[in-house]
């Protein structure tokens, strides 16, 4: 059926249709209100108005609808509360408002729809308020989705009185506390989502007794203590998602027990042991991800079993030996990574013969040996990263057919040549003794004149009378060279840095300035001229007068300057947030830069982030429709980097696009953090910005900046003919304020992480 856009309103009319039995207008552009008039159409069992335009609030006359069965008004734009009267419907089974703009709370009167199998009211971001425990009533309710909402509060145990439950959709809200053991009541349970949610406690091993459990997703939360060992009993289970919580304890041995499980995610935790190896039993995994925990041991050569493993991240653990031969056997294996571990020996040949194998990173480990020649078979690699080893020898000549790769790292690679080292170390000791040896020699002689130099200098920056000030004004000034000159004392300093030292400076008349103390010119030390001979003053006096003359809104006033024989002074308006390093727009220089006049290559690193998120927000550094006037960074920050803060310009755009623009925005976000150090490289920011459409050309399914896709499962409908909804997770690690590790910043996009995706029911 292909739909028909009328772009009409419903008509008013519509009492004449007393005894219409259905209303299905459903993806056809309808706009305007729905009529209070609908209340009048008493045969209605089935109104089906979603994913059209409607606005207004939903009639409450539609309480006089006592065989209505089924409304649907999802994906509209809805505003208003949901209606208490719509408890009235005796016979309504399923109530679909996922997807409007609805406010208020659930109301509690929901609770004596007795007949209720599906109730779907997520994504309506104003609706707030607790979860009534009167929803434990509604005996019949099959699938209860709140997701992306502000419900808030803990989840009621009356839930567990829901004999029926298969879908428990609640992620991404405020809902905090523990999770109700009583859940463990819901024996027809199937998807357990809560995750993005403020869920503390611990993980209730009466989950155990869920026998149907297939999804169980928890991650990003806030959940400690251990992962049960009941969790073996969910035979049915086939994905878990813990990540990003604070668990501890032991992977369970028990796990092995579930045949069909596929995915395994326990990333981002505080999980320690050995990994079991009897996890091979469970023949299904096609991702095993428990990077960024205290897992140590061997890496069990058992795993080579697992035929249909795609994605093995291992990453920042403490494991040890060497990698398992036994590996080569996955043959359906994508992504390896295992970075920042204590692994030894040397890689295995038989890595290389995974023809599917996208991605083997292996950074920071003892790795030693070499470069297997094999390499060459891996036809599919993109990514090879071995830096940071102890891997020798040449690089394979086979290197130069893999085609498909575009990121090579091979740092600190050595060549193996025994005899020549050897041969060569005496002889390097000796030179590097001399050079040493020289070297310290020729620093204290110049430490030596550098410091008669500074002394001299000091006392011709104090000295007036000797060596006369020059001072030229830029603005118009009350104060003298005198009143600065007396505020250059230690007490004043408010930065150092390689140009200069930068004082506050008070003046007589109230006004406060900053002073900037330039080093002596390098040729004026060096070669002992005076300033004629030199013409350094002449060159300064060209600049700054230059300086003197732009005037612009963005730029830091520049006051004047004075200077003497072997003494500069740059005065400008004091900026307590501002920057005597760099002359640059607000809101776009990174916080270093102020007064401490630290400025690196990671500096321009944060304007190139602070750009992109202007792009993608279509929102200034400090735009006027921000709250609060915070910096747009901070902003995306709170609202968790999650869709809404897309310019919506942009929200039209194929889902594809939406999701690459998400994960830009996710870099862009490790490009502004507050510390230069957990910033990445630009270089590593053009490889994960080229890395973001090759992954979801690739293998849209398996890494870390990919659109996570449900399985074919959830594509299909479920039960009661409603579509399982899968999107993009809304916030990249980058966004985990639980984190402040500098390898998680950068390492977590450019390497791999979790690939859990948001799935499950509004």
């Amino acid at each position: 059926m292909t739909p028909i856009h009328l772009e009409l309103p419903l008509p008013s009319n519509l009492s004449s249709f007393r005894f219409l039995h259905k209303l299905v207008i459903s993806g056809a552009n309808l706009t305007g209100a729905i009529p209070a008039e609908i209340g009048d159409c008493i045969e209605l069992k089935t109104i089906d108005l979603s994913s059209n335009s409607l606005v207004g609030s939903i009639p409450a006359r539609i309480a006089k609808l006592q065989n209505l069965e089924e409304l649907i008004l999802n994906s509209n734009q809805l505003t208003g509360k949901i209606p208490v009267e719509l408890c009235s419907c005796t016979m309504l089974k399923s109530l679909l408002l996922y997807d409007n703009r609805l406010g208020g709370s659930i109301p509690p009167e929901i609770g004596k729809l007795s007949s209720l199998e599906v109730l779907r009211a997520g994504g309506n971001k104003d609706l707030a308020g607790r979860i009534p425990d009167e929803l434990g009533n509604c005996s019949n309710l099959t699938v209860l989705g709140l997701a992306d909402s502000r419900v808030s509060g803990p989840l009621p145990a009356s839930l567990g009185k829901l004999g029926k439950l298969q879908t428990l959709s609640i992620y991404t809200t405020m809902v905090s506390g523990e999770i109700p053991p009583d859940i463990g009541n819901c024996s027809e349970l199937v998807n357990l989502y809560l995750y993005e949610n403020s869920l503390s406690g611990s993980i209730p091993p009466e989950l155990g007794k869920l026998q149907k459990l297939e999804q169980l997703m928890l991650w990003y939360n806030s959940l400690t203590g251990v992962i049960p060992e009941e969790i073996g009993n969910c035979s049915s289970l086939i994905r878990i998602d813990l990540s990003l919580n604070s668990l501890s304890g032991t992977i369970p041995i028990t796990l092995g027990g579930l045949s069909e499980l596929q995915e395994f995610m326990i990333s981002d935790n505080n999980v320690s042991g050995s990994v079991p190896s009897n996890i091979s039993n469970a023949t299904n995994l096609s991702q095993l991800q428990f990077d960024k925990n205290q897992i140590s041991g061997l890496i069990p050569p058992e795993l080579g079993m697992l035929s249909k493993l795609t994605v093995f991240f291992a990453w920042e653990n403490q494991l040890e030996g060497s990698i398992p031969t036994t590996l080569g056997s996955c043959s359906n294996l994508q992504s390896l990574d295992l970075s920042h571990n204590s692994l030894t020996g040397s890689i295995p040949p038989s890595l290389f013969q995974l023809r599917n194998l996208t991605k083997l990173l292996l950074i920071s480990n003892d790795i030693s040996g070499s470069i297997p020649p094999e390499i060459g078979n891996c036809s599919s690699l993109v990514r090879l990263r071995l830096g940071n080893n102890r891997i020798a020898g040449g690089i394979p000549k086979t290197v130069g057919g893999l085609r498909n790769l575009n990121f090579l790292d091979l740092a600190g690679l050595t060549r193996n040549e025994n005899n020549v080292r050897r041969s060569w170390k005496p002889k390097l000791a000796i030179a590097l003794l001399i050079t040493v040896t020289v070297a310290m020699l020729v620093m204290g002689i110049i430490a030596v004149i550098r410091a008669r130099r500074t002394i001299r200098d000091d006392d011709d920056s104090e000295l007036g009378d000797l060596w006369p000030w020059q001072f030229t004004p830029f603005q118009k000034l009350s104060f003298s060279v005198d009143q600065v000159l007396r505020c250059l004392v230690d007490a004043n300093v408010i930065g150092k840095g390689r140009s200069g030292v930068a004082y506050l400076a008070d003046m007589d008349n109230g006004e406060v300035i900053a002073v900037k103390k330039l080093w002596p010119s390098t040729a004026a030390r060096t070669n002992g001229c005076n300033d004629d001979k030199c013409g350094v003053r002449d060159s300064f006096s060209t600049e700054v007068k230059t300086l003197g003359s732009i005037h612009h809104k963005n730029i830091v006033r520049f006051l004047g300057c004075c200077w003497n024989r072997n003494t500069r002074l740059l005065m400008y308006d004091y900026m307590p947030n501002g920057s005597l390093g760099i002359a640059g727009s607000y809101g776009y220089i990174a916080p270093e830069y102020g007064y401490m006049m630290k400025i690196t290559e990671k500096s321009d690193v944060y304007s190139y982030g602070v750009v992109v998120l202007e792009v993608l927000t279509g929102k200034q550094p400090i735009d006027p429709t921000i709250p609060d006037g915070i910096h747009v960074a901070d902003w995306v920050r709170q609202k968790r980097g999650g869709i809404e803060v897309l310019d919506p310009s942009l929200l039209s755009r194929p889902e594809s696009e939406t999701e690459e623009m998400m994960q830009a925005l996710g870099i862009a976000l490790l490009c502004v953090n507050s510390s230069p150090d957990e910033r990445p490289t630009m270089k590593d920011v053009a490889a994960m910005l080229k890395e973001i459409k090759h992954e979801r050309e690739e293998y849209a399914k398996v890494d870390v900046l990919l659109k996570g896709s449900p399985a074919n499962h959830f594509q299909e409908s479920n039960s009661n003919g409603v579509p399982a909804t899968s999107s993009s997770r809304s916030a990249m690690r980058s966004l985990n304020p639980k984190s402040n590790n500098s390898s998680f910043s950068a390492s977590s996009l450019l390497y791999s992480s979790s690939s859990s995706a948001k799935i499950g029911f509004k």
